[in-house]
């Protein structure tokens, strides 16, 4: 498996926003396992993002989905930042095979 933990930034005010349009852009992504948006209760414009993949090219695959693709267009103006917190090989766990 593969997984990632992302912190995005948004700009003032933009985080409910992008967090709709996040959630709305991924249905239907073979190999994702596991996808959590998340607010930051310590920032009001900070989201993380933790994913679980089957593989990484499951991940690299899923960039290239139209509804992927639409969701970073609708939401890249939005996007203050984004750190890329880190990258897991999870083993398991709730919901996980």
């Amino acid at each position: 498996m593969h997984g990632l933990i992302a912190k995005i930034t948004t700009t003032p005010g933009q985080r409910d926003a992008l967090i709709e349009i996040l959630l709305a852009g991924v249905a239907g992504m073979p190999g994702c396992l596991s996808y959590v948006v998340a607010r930051d209760p310590g920032d009001e414009d900070a989201i993380w993002v933790t994913e679980v993949w089957d593989s990484p090219e499951s991940h690299a695959a899923s960039l290239e989905l139209p509804s992927v693709r639409e969701a970073i267009a609708q939401g890249r103006e939005m996007i203050a930042g984004m750190e890329p917190v880190a990258v897991t090989q999870p083993v398991g766990g709730h919901g996980l095979p």
